[in-house]
């Protein structure tokens, strides 16, 4: 294999590149979930720090260089809007989704050893790989035309195994559709068919981040049954860094707390070395936002959402969307379009997520292209 060097006589201009580059390319993502209206401008002199919140957040450490206070404000911030059990909840800000979910499932695993997981066909991949790597026997189940699981099913199939622990990882905005599972369906499902050992975790790696704003409230958080819920960071509250958060019982937590002389802390997460910068951004956007801040901007989202619906139902009567959500169904265009707009796609449809920073002048300018190459398809 050829080596590769790093030259050092070209670097502003190669930094000058890539600055041209990512202001087009960002311009043009409309198929996944990243807010591009941030502005972090005046927490770039905390940049000149190796900041490092190592071990648990909650616990002091030897090494001082991180933003601890701060992400322990984001976690209370967070557990206190999912409805989490007064002094019983814990969390981290993690680097990403997949990773709060893998925390959920192992918790999980831990409490239930012996316990089959239940996920629907319209689960997030990397569900799948995590499950793999804990080793956990697990089983897909049906979904609904909407993405939403099937409850039905999830009934049916429990009853096979009804000798068995049960721990269902729920969706909170499916990765296509942005379908929601219902938490309280669930435990209405264990209540029916007298499942006392149960644990339910939530992906709301999308919708999860905005769905305590809606009126009326999704059945996803803890006082609805979840025993931990994931969220991604970089998405609806906006991110220069993939960052997420997972947020859980604290005495399914201490279940797997190990205390570690090296670093003076508890080893509880996944990573022993966590960024200290990412629950920074976290905080900055909560504080300047407020819950107001973030109501207005869930609805000015769903806002740009209806009006994407409605002018992409005027060329295309197939166009859908699930209620109060903020990706837009439609079917597969072609690979141009779907590169252009950096599009993602399955077998039949595609999608559009009207995220944080997105315009209606964007819309708008996406349809007249989608417009112009079905007429140009039509003549071919």
């Amino acid at each position: 294999m050829q080596e590769m060097e790093i030259t050092t006589n070209n670097t502003s201009q190669v930094i000058k590149d890539l600055l041209e580059e990512f202001y087009t390319t960002s311009a043009m993502t409309m198929g996944y979930p990243v807010a591009k209206d941030f502005d972090y401008t005046e927490l770039l002199p905390l940049l000149k720090f190796p900041l490092n919140n190592v071990g648990d957040p909650f616990i002091p450490s030897t090494y001082t260089v991180g933003s601890r206070e701060q992400e322990k404000e984001v976690i209370s911030f967070f557990s206190h809007l999912f409805r989490a059990e007064e002094d019983n909840w814990w969390g981290y800000v993690t680097n990403g989704g997949s990773e709060g979910n893998l925390y959920g499932l192992y918790l999980a695993r831990e409490l239930y050893p012996k316990a089959i997981v239940y996920y629907s066909e319209a689960t997030h991949y990397s569900v799948q790989k995590n499950l793999h790597l804990l080793n956990m026997p697990n089983i897909a189940i049906r979904s609904q035309a909407s993405g939403e699981i099937d409850y039905e099913d999830l009934e049916k199939t429990i009853s096979i195994n009804r000798q068995m622990p049960v721990i269902i990882l729920a969706n909170v905005g499916t990765t296509m559709t942005e379908a929601r599972d219902d938490v309280g369906k669930m435990k209405a499902i264990f209540k029916h068919m007298a499942i006392q050992h149960h644990y339910i975790h939530v992906d709301g790696a999308l919708s999860g981040s905005y769905a305590a704003f809606l009126e009326p409230r999704p059945a996803f958080d803890f006082a609805d049954g979840a025993d931990s819920i994931a969220i991604s960071g970089h998405k609806f509250f906006g991110s220069p860094i993939p960052c997420g958060m997972v947020i859980a019982k604290k005495n399914h937590r201490d279940r797997i707390a190990r205390s570690i002389d090296y670093i003076g802390s508890l080893d509880t997460t996944i990573s022993g070395s966590r960024n200290g910068h990412t629950p920074l951004f976290l905080w900055y956007t909560i504080s300047k936002l407020g819950i107001e801040g973030l109501k207005k901007r869930t609805h000015d989202c769903l806002a740009v959402a209806a009006y994407a619906e409605k002018k992409l139902k005027q060329i295309e009567p197939l166009v859908w969307r699930n209620p109060d959500t903020l990706t837009v169904n439609i079917p597969k265009p072609g690979e141009a379009l779907l590169k252009k707009w950096q599009l993602a796609s399955g077998k039949e449809w595609a999608h559009i997520i009207c995220m944080p920073g997105m315009q209606k002048a964007q819309i708008d300018e996406f349809v007249k292209d989608l417009e112009l190459h079905r007429a140009i398809e039509h003549v071919v």
